[in-house]
């Protein structure tokens, strides 16, 4: 029986983590796109409404679901809220809902109901890297999966997202993903 993992969001959306590298998997470093263009303000990019779509592939690259997310994205004093509605390609839908701190120097914290401990990413330049664990259901059992998540902004409108996931060490696969802000 192939396991199918239920998804939300990367990033989920953000989108969407402990700051810093998980042994092993991260190979890419924030400060290598600090001279990068457009600069990425997150609270600017995440304010509003954005539609996102995006894969979930496997060890192997197949392509086990597909999702789109519908997220309301708002900010005060430095607070973000990221509401995220998620209709994967199976008919079934998912919310998260992301509450985010600007820490300051691009760093922010972030929680969601699903994320075990507390999220804690980075900006430079057009990227931002997100470490993260999520408690995954998948056939009837959660598991915890960290998730290493990258975005990198394209324009004012579009971010690519991509995120190697991983338990104990190993190697599950990636979520792709793109925004689209309106």
């Amino acid at each position: 029986m192939k396991r199918r993992f239920i998804l939300g969001g990367a990033a989920s959306a953000l989108g969407a983590a402990a700051l810093g590298s998980l042994s092993g998997c991260a190979s890419q470093n924030i400060d290598s796109y600090r001279a990068e263009k457009p600069v990425l303000d997150l609270q600017q990019y995440f304010n509003g409404t954005l539609d996102a779509y995006g894969v979930f592939t496997d060890r192997s690259g197949t392509v086990v679901k597909r999702f789109s997310v519908v997220m309301h994205c708002s900010w005060k004093d430095g607070q973000g809220v990221l509401d995220e509605d998620f209709v994967y390609s199976d008919g079934s839908t998912q919310k998260r809902i992301w509450r985010l701190k600007a820490l300051g120097d691009g760093r922010y914290t972030g929680q969601a109901d699903d994320v075990v401990g507390q999220a804690q990413g980075q900006t430079e330049g057009n990227a931002f890297h997100w470490n993260y664990t999520l408690a995954l259901p998948v056939d009837g059992t959660v598991y915890e999966v960290q998730f290493d998540d990258w975005m990198y902004l394209v324009n004012e409108r579009v971010m690519l997202n991509k995120a190697s996931m991983r338990k104990f060490g190993v190697y599950l696969g990636e979520v792709t993903l793109s925004f689209f802000k309106r």
